[in-house]
C-alpha cells in the first residue's frame, strides 16, 4: 500500500493560522474586557522558536500593580498571560509538524528560526492592516510584538516594523533604553 507522507507545514500555512487564530484571540480578549485600554499585545516565543503564545497589557491592569514600572512590558506577568488558548493550541501543533530547531544544523537552524518569526510577524502586519488594532491614532496607542523570550536583539527591529512610530513604540524603545 502506498502512503503519502504527512505534508510539513509552510511558512504561510503557518503565518495564515496565526492570522486566524490571533484574529479570534484578540477580538475574544477586546471584547470580553470592555473596560480596559490595552496598550501591548504580544507573541512570544522561546528561543527554539516552538509555536508562540498571546499575552497583553492594558492600563487599567498595570494601575493595579505596585511594580507597574518592573512589569509593564513582561508578557508573564500581565493577567491577560498565554491568551486565547483554544485557537493557539492548532497553531503549535502546526510549528512542531516542522522540524526542530534545535535538532538542525547552524544554518538550517537559523532558517528555520527566521522562517517562524516571519510567520509570526507577517501575521500581525495583516492584523494590524485589518485594523484590529486600531487604525489612525489609535493604532499608534497600542504595541504589537513578535517576541524571543528572553530578551532577542532582534525583538526592536521586528517592534520597529510591526508599529508605526506614536506614543506605543516611543514608550517601549525608551523602556528598553533604545533610541
Amino acid at each position: 500500500m502506498w502512503f503519502d507522507p504527512p505534508m510539513t507545514p509552510t511558512e504561510t500555512d503557518l503565518a495564515d493560522a496565526l492570522t486566524a487564530a490571533n484574529r479570534a484571540a484578540v477580538t475574544d480578549l477586546f471584547r470580553d474586557n470592555p473596560g480596559h485600554t490595552f496598550y501591548y499585545v504580544t507573541l512570544t516565543t522561546p528561543g527554539e522558536a516552538f509555536g508562540p503564545a498571546l499575552s497583553a497589557w492594558s492600563h487599567e491592569a498595570l494601575a493595579q500593580r505596585t511594580d507597574a514600572d518592573e512589569v509593564r512590558y513582561s508578557y508573564a506577568d500581565s493577567p491577560f498571560s498565554i491568551l486565547g488558548e483554544n485557537h493557539l493550541k492548532p497553531v503549535r501543533d502546526l510549528f512542531a509538524a516542522r522540524p526542530a530547531v534545535y535538532d538542525l544544523d547552524d544554518e538550517a537552524s537559523e532558517a528555520e528560526f527566521d522562517l517562524r518569526l516571519r510567520a509570526m510577524e507577517t501575521a500581525l502586519h495583516r492584523l494590524a492592516d485589518e485594523g484590529l488594532f486600531g487604525v489612525g491614532v489609535a493604532r499608534g496607542e497600542i504595541l504589537i510584538l513578535a517576541e524571543v523570550v528572553p530578551e532577542d536583539e532582534d525583538n526592536v527591529a521586528r517592534a520597529r516594523r510591526l508599529n508605526p512610530s506614536g506614543p506605543a513604540l516611543d514608550a517601549w524603545l525608551a523602556y528598553w533604553g533604545v533610541g
